[in-house]
């Protein structure tokens, strides 16, 4: 009997064993059945998370391509941050589109605080993605880490991103926010530059425009006879600009002339100087005094500007029968006048155009033209141009060119001083307005 017990007892121990590592075997293929059934639930999910990010790249493409605006922009993005990757806050500042500052376009999981206080200023100070850890700041308590994007080496956008758990896997949604951030600042920073590029091509046209406008209140042509021949440079520096000469003959045998530089550039010097001419025509041909005529054209100019601008101006009145120059020079540029006897510059006057209402002071200049002579007259766009050591063309310079080259015709003496001007400047561009007015006379006892 003992020895069947013992037999039983064996063979039980057997089953025993037998059914342990049996249940071993079991556990063991039910964790290994386990984890792979979690590692393809996790291949699973990383799919799924593949095939999100593919489409929503997909999508963006498509917006990008179809030129969509830059708020849709901004509300696609904010949705696929906080529903699709589940984050929880989020603040995007990207340059504005017109005014270059930088705004909070997107946001999600903040407070009225955090969302009214302003750090536009602190957003230099992220040169590269940061994780932080700023738990006293108002805004950047917020966020777990904050990721700019730069375009070529400058910062176009910055993401904030913060409310992540233990369990998330903060690595691989970092990567793909990067990618798509990228993405959208690119392209909201492609529609900026394009618009600037189209803001820049509509005033250039414009300038264009303006310029050929201005151009046709410029005499197309100058006199040349027997007695007085003149020629003209003119070069505005920006297509536009405020300097401004003009001639008129009269059938009684007299000649009038002007030069003038009104203050300030560009379109609003050049709309000044386009009332100016009709003003001086209007004037002129009233063939009053040259005092009362620079009166007149004075509180013409205060009245418009109301003192704001001013004009320095050199007006001339040459008589054919009598060889009589009388002029006004109004705080301009002394005019040269040079002949075989002598250099003499024309400063008679007054005060500029236009400051004050009243002229405290006129005095009215007056030459007899007894042999060829030539005037010079010019803005200050010519004595401003310096040479690549920074020298100055200066009205010392351009004397001595005078009374070198007086003798020239008047178009021979301007194509002279152009080049002689191209060799002094060399590389270097002409700083201003830029205009010459040169008139030869040729007294005689003969009406011409």
């Amino acid at each position: 009997m003992l020895r069947f017990l013992g037999e039983m007892r064996g063979q039980f121990l057997s089953l025993s064993t037998n059914f342990l590592s049996y249940a071993d075997r079991l556990m063991a293929d039910f964790v290994n059945m386990a984890r792979r059934f979690s590692k393809i639930e996790q291949l699973e999910r990383e799919l799924h998370l593949r095939q999100l990010q593919v489409n929503r790249l997909l999508t963006l493409t498509q917006a990008i391509n179809n030129n969509v605006s830059a708020k849709d922009m901004y509300e696609m993005y904010h949705s696929f941050l906080t529903f699709e990757l589940g984050i929880k806050k989020m603040a995007l500042y990207v340059r504005n589109i017109k005014g270059g500052a930088w705004t909070c376009t997107a946001h999600t999981g903040l407070n009225k605080q955090q969302l009214a206080y302003d750090i536009t200023a602190e957003l230099g100070n992220f040169k590269e993605l940061v994780n932080l850890d700023a738990e006293e700041h108002v805004f950047l308590s917020a966020f777990d880490l904050v990721i700019p994007v730069l375009h070529k080496a400058s910062s176009i956008a910055y993401v904030f991103i913060g409310g992540f758990g233990e369990d998330d896997d903060m690595y691989e949604r970092v990567q793909f926010i990067t990618t798509i951030t990228n993405i959208v600042a690119v392209a909201i920073e492609n529609k900026r530059l394009f618009k600037k590029q189209l803001e820049q091509e509509r005033m250039r046209r414009e300038m264009e425009l303006a310029g050929e406008m201005q151009r046709t209140l410029i005499p197309a042509s100058l006199p040349m006879k027997d007695c007085y021949e003149m020629a003209s440079i003119y070069q505005p520096h920006f297509g536009v600009g405020g300097d401004y000469y003009d001639y008129l003959e009269f059938a009684d045998g007299k000649l009038a002339f002007c030069i003038g530089d009104i203050s300030g550039k560009g379109i609003a010097a050049a709309l000044l100087m386009a009332n100016f001419q009709a003003n001086f025509n209007t004037l002129i041909s009233k063939r009053t005094k040259l005092d009362e005529f620079i009166i007149d054209l004075n509180t013409s100019v205060n009245r418009i500007t109301g003192g704001e601008r001013f004009i320095t101006f050199f007006v001339a009145e040459f008589d054919r029968y009598t060889n009589v120059l009388r002029y006004i020079n109004a705080g301009h540029n002394p005019p040269i006048l040079a002949s075989e006897s002598q250099t003499i510059l024309l400063s008679e006057g007054c005060t500029i155009l236009g400051s004050f209402k009243e002229l405290p002071e006129i005095q009215i200049g007056e030459i007899q033209l007894t042999e060829p002579s030539l005037l010079l007259t010019y803005t200050d766009g010519l004595i401003d141009l310096r040479n690549a050591d920074g020298d100055y063309f200066d009205d010392l310079l351009l004397k001595a060119f005078v009374e070198k080259h007086h003798r020239l015709s008047a178009v021979e003496f301007n194509d002279g001083l152009h080049r002689h001007l191209n060799t002094f400047k060399g590389d270097q561009s002409y700083p201003d307005d830029f205009t010459v007015l040169t008139t030869k006379f040729f007294p005689t006892k003969n009406p011409c």
